[in-house]
């Protein structure tokens, strides 16, 4: 039995499973909201209530390793972690607290786990597919083609940081843009051509975007199962974005599909996403709840 830790700028996630010939086959999933990346301060780092959360999550999780007696367990920690200055604070703390070591993966490291995990759950995996994970402290952004990485990279523009960052729409969508035409540029200028980009399949995986599906399903009760190679369309997506803007961050939370803890966050998450649909041309986008966690332990599996 294995299990990996995500800890994200608005979560900390854990996934325990067993290796099969199949692939994971997963036992237990938690997730809890933190808000990791939130009330940052430029100079200061994390915020100690922010810490606090992410420590007691950490906590929690311990009990439920000792209960299903894991063999294994990696730890990382993300985009929030990467930016903070006092990030080392909360690894000394999770050592202390709980005997496990927690690590700071780069976001080449991060995009290589979060793709091998998605395309373990797309049927049929697309010859060419560009894989777009949204986070809360940044998106990353893969290219695959004939089964070959040709592109990978990690971007400073996560849910949380752009709520906070940029609460006003027009600066927020501004700041996309800008980031929306660096990509541009880095796909040319990794060699990605025209015609692969007009073949290309897009596969969307974390919070936002798994939220968007199980909006759109209308979920009372999350199933990743169903989540799954789920398509979200294009004119749906305008559609609920529009919804969405005129109702309170309450009444979005009272949405089937709309967890508490994010009804501030989909509309930036949204803006980014259809940001990127709208630059690929395309009219919809596959979704995968599979990811970064997965990805954890499929390196577990191949060992």
């Amino acid at each position: 039995m294995y299990a990996a830790i995500d800890v994200g700028s608005n979560t900390v996630r854990m996934l325990i499973g067993r290796c099969t010939a199949t692939g994971i086959k997963s036992e237990v999933y938690r997730q809890r909201i933190t808000r990791l990346g939130g009330n940052y301060v430029e100079g200061t780092g994390l915020a100690l209530e922010s810490l606090e959360r992410t420590l007691a999550a950490f906590s929690d999780y311990v009990d439920i390793l000792k209960e299903m007696k894991v063999e294994k367990v990696r730890a990382v920690g993300t985009a929030a972690l990467r930016r903070a200055e006092n990030s080392q604070h909360l690894i000394n703390l999770v050592k202390l607290k709980t005997r496990m070591r927690l690590e700071i993966i780069n976001g080449r490291e991060e995009a290589r786990l979060s793709s091998a995990g998605v395309l373990s759950v797309i049927d049929p995996c697309p010859e060419t597919s560009l894989i777009i994970d949204i986070g809360g402290g940044s998106t990353e952004i893969v290219f695959y083609d004939k089964q070959r990485m040709l592109f990978t990279h990690s971007y400073p523009l996560g849910v949380v940081q752009l709520c906070e960052e940029f609460p006003e729409r027009e600066h927020r969508v501004a700041f996309i843009k800008d980031m929306v035409v660096k990509f541009s540029a880095d796909l040319l200028y990794a060699g990605i051509t025209p015609e692969q980009l007009d073949r290309t399949e897009l596969i969307g995986t974390a919070g936002t975007i798994t939220t968007l599906a199980a909006m759109n399903l209308k979920m009372t009760t999350y199933n990743p199962a169903h989540i799954n190679n789920h398509p979200l369309k294009l004119d749906w997506l305008v559609k609920i974005q529009d919804k969405l803007r005129r109702m309170s961050v309450q009444e979005r939370e009272k949405m089937p599909g709309l967890e508490q803890g994010r009804g501030d966050l989909i509309i930036p998450g949204l803006e980014l996403l259809l940001a990127l649909i709208h630059y690929f041309k395309k009219e919809s986008i596959l979704v995968a709840d599979a990811g970064l966690l997965e990805g954890i332990l499929l390196d577990f599996c191949d060992d």
